[in-house]
């Protein structure tokens, strides 16, 4: 399976280097789609043997994607692995995605954290919960994480999902889309490390922006190619 690993960044110099080494010493492409970032996360990103993609102004996470997913899709890929880049995912686990793929029929696999949240923060665990309700119910699927970026998306899934947001929300969409389109969604346990960072996530502004998305969904087209 040719899979190449799609890794939002803004403000990630710190680091994408080292994520971006242990994902090429697996002999998989990574792939850096830098978001307007102010310091040196792109350089640092192709210094360690990146493909960095560049988005001139910060556009949002699920715009990053997108423009990932465009870029898989139009060199072949047969599956794509996203990742954040702030070092709270093991690329070391990348494998355990692709294994779960190769023999799988299901067309999406996301990391599950909930397992083990003892190093999580508090508000991490309980609004992971609550969205992971919210999308499991509206998705018709059981999705413990659905907040987790770490996943495993393949080509056929990425051929037919129309993605209309752009920020944070674009994960969500991304698993009520492939659940409606008939794919089959599962989890792999993962681990998360977590050493005080601070999160990109405004909580009130993407809680609203969620709420707004989760309303908007009824009756939207579900079949196309990502950004149309």
């Amino acid at each position: 399976m040719k899979t190449c690993v799609i890794i939002p960044t803004y403000n990630e110099a710190k680091a994408i280097g080292n994520i971006v080494s242990r994902v090429r010493q697996q002999g998989l492409e990574a792939v850096v789609i830098d978001d307007g970032s102010a310091d040196d996360t792109a350089g640092i990103a192709r210094e360690n043997g990146a493909v960095v993609l560049r988005n001139a102004v910060n556009e949002g996470k699920g715009a990053s994607l997108i423009k990932g997913f465009t870029y898989a899709l139009s060199r072949g890929f047969d599956a794509v692995v996203t990742m954040d880049g702030d070092g709270q995912h093991l690329p070391e686990e990348i494998p355990d995605f692709i294994n779960s793929a190769e023999s799988s029929k299901s067309g999406v696999f996301i990391g599950n954290r909930m397992s083990s949240t003892r190093n999580m923060p508090y508000i991490r665990v309980f609004t992971n919960r609550l969205m992971s309700w919210l999308i499991s119910f509206t998705a018709g699927a059981n999705i413990p994480d659905s907040q987790c970026g770490f996943r495993l998306i393949k080509k056929e899934v990425l051929d037919k999902i129309v993605l209309k947001t752009t920020k944070y929300e674009t994960e969500s969409e991304i698993i009520i889309q492939s659940a409606r389109l008939g794919f089959n969604i599962e989890s792999i346990p993962i681990k998360s490390v977590y050493e005080g960072e601070k999160s990109q996530i405004n909580p009130f502004i993407d809680t609203l922006r969620f709420i707004r998305f989760w309303f908007s969904l009824w009756g939207r087209p579900t079949k196309g190619h990502p950004g149309q």
